[in-house]
């Protein structure tokens, strides 16, 4: 009777000390299965062989296809400049003006001499009319009909000749206003305002940012490969790459250098380039093997370069490689992987799970 209270007493005490018991090792076995990087998923990609473009790497200086110094074509006095250094002009804007007066005078001169002509020519027409019913009826002779026929064509080229006057003082009158051939930027101003500029006179000079253009001096070498292959590619300050819309080269070579130079016209409003700068450019001479991983996997760590490897037992280690260049998402590797091994396409993931691996080992050594 005495012993089944104690028996109750005894059952009432250890149980709840069984449930937190079990409960821990429930919970330690949890935070262990979530420390295992084995269990978690990452998504990886094989380090694999591709044949990519084999290149020739040279550097190049951008200059604009369009340069050009405007001169005046007609004397006259500065009367007005209307842009000046780093300006943008449209295409066919006035950017300076001449005095005009005496170009005004020469065409209302051009303009009456054209009238007179006029005159001239209409009063020889009547006066050949008339000859020529006289000399039908033989009322005259045949040197008088050659002498208004003479006078008719003589009234004719008079007028001929007022009217190319009449538009040669309209072009003069119209060179007085100086005009951009195209759209681009002032880069020197040549004249100032009150100066006498003359036929030849520089006024202006600017270039396009429009179309540009790419200058190279290429190796006697690698000129077959541009001529049979023709494939140039221009790397561009924002990381793009550009293929020239034409490629020239020049057929002579420098004496002192033995290099040609080989032009590649760029496409039109080609962004992040501008006249003078270096470029870096690669003349594709054929093609070869090299390995490359996604340019995703590929983890920049201050001046360190690498990718998460992912071993087969799911174990991650950050691996230092050396790279070359990105093509189509994917970039060379020049060291630091072999074929097939596999790489962590999101190397936030990839970091986070190396960080539990480690304090799981860490872990592991203390209760060691």
């Amino acid at each position: 009777m005495t012993s089944t209270p104690r028996l109750r007493l005894r059952s009432a005490i250890l149980a709840p000390l069984l449930l937190l018991s079990n409960a821990a090792i429930g919970n330690e076995a949890n935070a262990d299965s979530s420390q295992d990087p084995a269990r978690t998923p990452i998504a990886t990609a094989a380090a694999d062989y591709r044949v990519v473009p084999k290149e020739y790497r040279l550097d190049g200086v951008v200059e604009a296809i369009n340069r050009t110094t405007v001169s005046a074509q007609t004397s006259g006095q500065v009367e007005e400049i209307l842009y000046d250094v780093d300006d943008f002009v449209e295409k066919g804007d006035v950017i300076a003006r001449l005095r005009d007066t005496e170009h005004r005078a020469r065409l209302a001169q051009a303009a009456a001499d054209l009238r007179s002509a006029s005159a001239q020519l209409e009063q020889s027409r009547d006066e050949y009319a008339r000859i020529q019913g006289l000399y039908r009826q033989q009322n005259v002779s045949e040197s008088a009909m050659d002498q208004a026929v003479a006078d008719l064509e003589g009234a004719a080229a008079r007028l001929e000749a007022a009217q190319a006057n009449l538009e040669q003082a309209q072009e003069q009158l119209e060179y007085t206003q100086i005009r951009a051939p195209y759209s681009g930027i002032v880069i020197r101003r040549h004249i100032e305002l009150g100066e006498v500029a003359s036929p030849g006179s520089p006024v202006m000079s600017g270039i396009s940012l429009e179309e540009l253009r790419v200058i190279i001096d290429v190796p006697q070498s690698a000129i077959p490969a541009v001529r049979e292959r023709g494939e140039i590619n221009i790397y561009l300050p924002n990381g793009e790459v550009a293929k020239p819309s034409r490629i020239t080269v020049f057929p002579f070579a420098d004496l002192g250098s033995n290099t040609f130079k080989v032009r590649a016209d760029l496409e039109t409003n080609t962004e992040g380039l501008f006249p003078g700068m270096f470029v870096k450019t690669a003349i594709v001479t054929g093609d070869k093997e090299e390995l490359t991983i996604p340019s995703t996997a590929v983890v920049y760590r201050s001046e360190v370069t690498g990718a998460y490897v992912v071993s087969d037992d799911g174990r991650i280690r950050l691996r230092k490689i050396r790279i070359g260049s990105s093509l189509d998402g994917e970039i060379v590797v020049l060291a630091g992987l072999s074929p097939g091994e596999q790489v962590a396409l999101d190397p936030i993931a990839a970091g986070v799970a190396l960080k539990r691996q480690a304090d799981s080992n860490r872990q592991d050594r203390q209760d060691g």
